[in-house]
């Protein structure tokens, strides 16, 4: 394969569609538990002149723990703490498979859109949806960062880039790509 084979814009627009229809379904799918959940802890924080959580921002942070990338939480005193929303059962662990299955079908399109002939030249063209995927992780990450006073909540910076950002579209979108190849 050529290096003028790649697929670059069509990688970025797979990665870009990929991570817009992930966060679409997981909205879909955990937004009214969201809002339930974030009724009692919005209304306080209403009480006390505070910004509510907005729902979309807390179905980001499921977003983000379905790439493995925890948040960033106040602890009691000084500091702060992580903390998985799926890892401590406050969502389904289903969400996991939202990501991956996304990446791979992204991965495949674009394998497909560019002709990819074989496994090698469908996994390059897969492994391209990194573009657009690492940018939207990188928006993502601030733009789901809530902060009340000195107390934030939000996905872990660096490891939401290396993670979300860089290894789930690289190695899913990879692997949807080749078996495109393969099958093309």
């Amino acid at each position: 394969m050529d290096r003028s084979d790649i697929p670059l814009l069509r990688g970025a627009i797979g990665g870009l569609v990929a991570y817009a229809l992930g966060y679409l379904v997981t909205y879909l799918w955990q937004g009214p538990s969201v809002r339930d959940s974030l009724s009692g802890i919005n209304t306080l924080i209403d009480l006390v002149g505070g910004q509510t959580i907005p729902i979309w921002q807390a179905v980001g942070w499921l977003f983000y723990n379905a790439h493995a990338v925890e948040l960033q939480v106040p602890s009691l005193g000084a500091g702060s703490a992580t903390r998985s929303l799926i890892g401590n059962g406050g969502a389904p662990s289903l969400l996991l498979v939202v990501p991956p299955v996304i990446l791979l079908l992204a991965g495949a399109a674009v394998g497909w859109w560019s002709d990819a002939e074989d496994l090698q030249a469908g996994a390059i063209a897969g492994a391209t949806t990194v573009l657009g995927y690492l940018v939207l992780v990188l928006v993502g990450t601030v733009a789901f960062r809530y902060s009340i006073q000195d107390a934030v909540i939000g996905p872990l910076f660096v490891r939401g880039l290396l993670l979300a950002g860089i290894v789930y579209p690289v190695v899913f979108g990879a692997i949807g790509g080749g078996l495109a190849g393969e099958v093309g």
